[in-house]
């Protein structure tokens, strides 16, 4: 298969066949192509022509389609629909998609869309999603999934699971329940085939399944997930009942969420947005971090005004002030880097205690290194050992010290519930520079005696 590739000429095809109103080519044109590739073409049309062409073509691609859409490309089309179209679009998407989407029309016309919902049991389990947080796991399930009785005989079982497996896209798990909906276990496949019709499911089911509370956090289902390789895990409410399922799909977009989010955090961006936002929009997201770069570059300079007598006589050691604010902020993003992988993952081990000792000892060993590198190259470029012996003493200490704020902060602030990827930016570099121009001047001035 031809991977899709959209291109210009693409596009003006569409646009023209929409303009010509040629309705049958266009049907014919976009019959064979992804749903995920109609939302590639669909975001590069405008208002009109967008709302064109999702009235044309069947609900069972284009309600695909509009998950796959830019949110604001969805609104505008939203917004040209009618209640009763929307409810056509909602009715064939999973119940964790069609909540996804009600969320985002206004108010007023909820409701309106809801009662439009021919599916009555549909509609009930959409606005019972619509209830759970959207950052849980009760706002992140889909209630479509397939499960059967404990106490049923193996051919009722089957015919259950027939019924059931209408309504659900893809069957990853056959789900064990009490009379009260409470989850029991899994049930095999395989188990299920080579099992007599007569047997109870009780006999052959598997008690052992992960499972995660309605009101966990989607970060920690997709560890949970991640950790034991799960296409799909159950969700429970309160006293054990199951009540969804998160697939694999969901759990792709949060960790891809998750990493854009963290992406920006660390290159200085506090709030979620994209290239295509508006001016306004991006300043908010970068102003407060180039305000504390600012804060602490007038900190760095007002620190090397108090040493101002000294770099008068060894004007080397303004020379160097790049190379040391530079190492320290590196070191700093390294370490906290580590940290922030680490915490994200759940894989530190031990102590905070020994994991500061060994970053100590490590930054200990780099700075060791490159302050020799160092020395012998100012030695022999200045011929002043002394001067060179200050500058390299001072590069281990900025590269330890550098090292521990990297290290430290970021559990700090997990300690404190606050997301530790914002120590990878320029947080943690600021504050690296500040302390590690003090740290390089001070020493400086011990070592030369001045």
């Amino acid at each position: 298969m031809t991977p899709f590739k959209l291109t210009d000429e693409l596009v003006s095809e569409i646009e023209q066949l929409i303009i010509n109103q040629d309705d049958q080519q266009l049907q014919g044109l976009l019959k064979e192509v992804h749903f995920a590739d109609v939302a590639e073409i669909v975001n590069e049309l405008n208002e009109d022509e967008a709302t064109y062409l999702i009235k044309l073509l069947d609900s069972d691609k284009t309600s695909d389609t509009l998950t796959e859409l830019d949110e604001d490309v969805r609104e505008a089309i939203l917004n040209n629909l009618s209640s009763k179209e929307i409810a056509e679009e909602l009715e064939e998407l999973d119940t964790d998609d069609a909540a996804d989407i009600i969320a985002e029309l206004p108010k007023e016309i909820v409701q309106e869309v809801i009662s439009e919902i021919e599916d009555r049991e549909h509609a009930k389990d959409i606005v019972e999603l619509l209830r759970y947080d959207e950052n849980s796991a009760g706002g992140l399930m889909a209630k479509e999934l397939v499960k059967v009785q404990e106490d049923w005989d193996v051919l009722k079982c089957v015919k259950e699971m027939r019924a059931q497996a209408e309504n659900v896209t893809r069957v990853h798990s056959i789900y064990v329940v009490d009379n009260e909906d409470k989850l029991k276990g899994r049930l095999s496949l395989k188990d299920l085939l080579t099992t007599s019709t007569k047997t109870h499911i009780s006999e052959v089911y598997i008690p052992k399944v992960d499972s995660v509370d309605v009101h966990e956090k989607p970060e920690e289902v997709a560890k949970i997930m991640s950790k034991y390789d799960l296409e799909a895990i159950p969700v429970v409410d309160e006293i054990g009942r199951l009540v969804g399922r998160i697939t694999i799909d969901d759990i792709v977009d949060v960790i891809r969420e998750e990493a854009e989010k963290d992406y920006q955090l660390a290159a200085g961006i506090s709030q979620d947005v994209e290239a295509d936002d508006s001016i306004w929009e991006l300043t908010r997201a970068r102003l407060p971090w180039l305000i504390l770069g600012l804060f602490g570059g007038l900190g760095a300079a007002a620190i090397m005004g108090g040493f101002e007598e000294m770099i008068s006589k060894h004007a080397i050691l303004f020379y160097f002030t790049p190379l040391i604010a530079a190492m320290a902020g590196n070191v700093g993003v390294q370490s906290s880097a580590i940290i922030v992988q680490g915490l994200a993952n759940d894989d530190l081990k031990g102590s905070i205690s020994n994991r500061l000792i060994k970053e100590m000892l490590l930054a200990a060993l780099n700075g060791i290194i490159l302050a020799a590198l160092l020395l012998l190259f100012t030695w022999f470029w200045k011929g002043d050992f002394y001067t060179a012996l200050a500058i390299s003493i001072s590069l281990i200490v900025v590269i330890v010290v550098a090292g521990i704020i990297g290290t430290f902060i970021p559990l700090f602030l997990e300690k404190r519930g606050i997301d530790p990827a914002i120590a990878t930016g320029p947080f943690i570099t600021t504050s690296n520079d500040i302390f590690g121009i003090l740290i390089y001047f001070w020493i400086a001035k011990l070592v030369l005696g001045i």
